[in-house]
């Protein structure tokens, strides 16, 4: 398994989510012919040998909390999109990217994760690395 102290996860991380980089968004995927924001964050896990469970809510349950403020490169963001619970997720990617399958645009992505931050209420980050 991956650790902080024995890698540059940053450089890792790219390496594992830029080949996955438009695989198209579907609800319930779970693997490179598509995926939704937990199956991509429990495909990509995989890779590092860390077994995280299928849904957002449940990922959430795992890992240690850090703040926003203390993200790293791996960490896993939970947002509340406006339905009252975790409804995303994604991968901080480091210089202020989160990596996640997004619905609305429609395949994975890498965007600013300024947007999501000032739109959407973080429920929490998480480290599993």
């Amino acid at each position: 398994m991956a650790s902080r102290s024995s890698y540059r996860l940053d450089e890792l991380f790219q390496r594992t989510v830029q080949p996955l980089l438009g695989v198209p968004y579907r609800w319930g995927g779970a693997s490179p012919s598509g995926f939704d924001c937990s199956g991509f964050t429990q495909y990509v896990y995989k890779k590092f040998d860390v077994s995280l469970p299928r849904t957002a809510s449940q990922q959430f349950e795992k890992g240690t909390k850090v703040s926003t403020s203390s993200m790293q490169p791996g960490d896993l963001v939970f947002f509340d999109t406006g339905g009252g619970s975790i409804s995303h997720v994604g991968i901080y990617m480091g210089a202020g990217k989160m990596a996640h399958a997004a619905s609305g645009q429609g395949s994975v992505k890498i965007n600013s994760i300024d947007w999501y931050l000032n739109h959407y209420r973080v429920v929490g980050v998480k480290r599993y690395l």
